[in-house]
């Protein structure tokens, strides 16, 4: 039997905290044919709300430690402010969203990280269970979630969760039902060869040749983890990843993950 095709879109903070270039997200977003699932971040607003309150921003290898009062910050900007303003937007483009956080419907569900090598993230999660059965009957019913980078641990607790990995283990779990594409939306056209040249896009990337990318210093820093999730969900059963920005969503433009 012929699975349905399902695009789920992570879009990071850069373009979701940008006017023009979240306008054009949400053109693009609204235009993909069938069922879809947006993942979004937020990092650069959480941290200017921070500040503005007065909470300092303690980040570790790009990611964010999240003690008792910054877990209260990212819950208001994630789960709220930014979650609910893409919700309206999609609204009025005609998308029937709906916003969501790990602890809604009990579907995304994960651990808090145990402290590693003397550095702990605080009120961090890393993802145990995707209930994909629930997420695809809300898809199936017409509705598009729209989920917010916070999952929670069973026991009452949110935890701050990194939006790629949440994207990643949603399209892993929805590939049972799905023919799912998982596109990482962010600043760049796709994974450069040489960062100076825009147009040095790198047209597909596989196990081999990432490790080889990796080896000459290609693909660096941030880049690894994003394409280490993309080769898992591959390997998971996910359709297709792509890697690009807001304006070729819905295009053959980009990094093909295969």
């Amino acid at each position: 039997m012929t699975k349905e095709r399902l695009t789920l879109v992570k879009v990071g903070g850069k373009v979701v905290e940008t006017p023009a270039s979240l306008h054009l997200l949400l053109q693009r977003f609204s235009a993909l044919e069938g069922r879809k699932v947006l993942v979004h971040g937020g990092g650069r607003t959480a941290t200017l709300v921070a500040e503005q309150l007065g909470v300092e921003t303690h980040m570790i290898d790009g990611r964010r430690v999240t003690d008792a009062d910054m877990l209260r910050i990212v819950t208001m900007v994630y789960g709220g402010l930014v979650n609910k303003n893409l919700v309206a937007a999609l609204q009025q483009c005609g998308v029937n969203a709906l916003g969501l956080t790990g602890a809604d419907m009990h579907v995304i569900r994960s651990h808090r990280r145990p402290p590693k090598n003397g550095v702990d993230y605080g009120y961090v999660g890393d993802v145990d269970t995707v209930d994909a059965e629930r997420l695809s009957r809300l898809i199936e019913s017409g509705i598009t979630p729209v989920m917010a980078p916070l999952t929670y641990d069973g026991q009452g607790a949110l935890l701050n969760t990194n939006a790629d990995t949440i994207a990643g283990e949603t399209a892993k779990a929805l590939a049972q039902y799905y023919d799912v594409t998982l596109v990482y939306c962010f600043e760049h056209a796709g994974v450069l060869a040489d960062p100076a040249r825009p147009d040095s896009v790198i047209p597909h990337i596989t196990s081999a040749t990432f490790t080889q990318l990796k080896a000459d210093g290609v693909v660096a820093g941030g880049m690894i983890p994003k394409i280490e999730n993309s080769l898992q969900a591959v390997a998971a059963g996910v359709g297709r990843v792509v890697i690009t920005r807001a304006e070729a969503l819905g295009s053959d433009g980009g990094t093909r993950i295969e």
